[in-house]
């Protein structure tokens, strides 16, 4: 069993970060062989339109040939069990780190026929976590544009490579002291209640998931 952990986040150990390192460590509970790569640390670019995934009777078909430090990692991530992406929100939005990575994922796999059927044929699960500054119900009625791209992706992740469980953290610390800041916007003291309390809560629920996926029993029953 391996399992692989994608940070979409430019900060290795703050929120996104922490979801994804909790949930490795519940799939190491169950024995799997875990690694983390941070988007932050590689050079590459998101699709170049070149169609060369699409080259008909061409060894380049259903394959991304950009040659960069994502390409050795799509080849893992053909051999992994378990997939676990993680991102923050910018402008209500993944970042460009995680959009240039599912470019270069989803896109080689997408058929250019009626209905776009896919290519892919491995049995991976997949979760992708969302940090937020925002609370569940921010999202829900404010933030339209956020809960489209939550969608979004599950509906790209299913549809292309089977898969897709969404776990979100809301309201999440981004400062160890909000008076270094411009911040007003914000209230410190909530802030930091929410983060001894509700993203304790989140982590469990990352480091369960983790372990969920990685238990090949109950991977029969997602």
């Amino acid at each position: 069993m391996k399992v692989i952990a994608i940070n979409g986040s430019p900060r290795k150990n703050k929120n996104t970060a922490q979801m994804l390192q909790n949930a490795l460590e519940g799939a190491k509970n169950n024995g799997a062989e875990t690694k983390m790569i941070h988007l932050s640390d590689l050079n590459y670019s998101g699709c170049k339109s070149c169609f060369a995934c699409k080259a008909i009777d061409k060894k380049s078909y259903g394959m991304c040939v950009c040659k960069d430090d994502l390409t050795a990692i799509l080849q893992e991530i053909e051999a992994a069990d378990v997939l676990i992406l993680g991102s923050p929100f910018y402008f209500q939005s993944v970042t460009g780190t995680m959009r240039m990575f599912l470019e270069r994922l989803l896109f080689p796999y997408l058929k250019y026929e009626s209905g776009y059927p896919t290519l892919f044929q491995e049995n991976l699960e997949i979760a992708f976590m969302y940090t937020m500054n925002i609370t569940k119900e921010q999202l829900e009625k404010s933030y339209p544009f956020m809960r489209a791209e939550i969608e979004k992706n599950e509906h790209y992740l299913k549809h292309i490579l089977k898969s897709c469980h969404t776990l979100c953290a809301y309201d999440t610390y981004q400062f160890d002291d909000y008076t270094k800041y411009e911040s007003s916007v914000f209230d410190p003291e909530h802030k930091k209640r929410v983060h001894e309390n509700d993203f304790q809560k989140s982590l469990q629920e990352a480091y369960l998931l983790g372990e969920k996926l990685s238990n090949r029993d109950e991977q029969q029953e997602i």
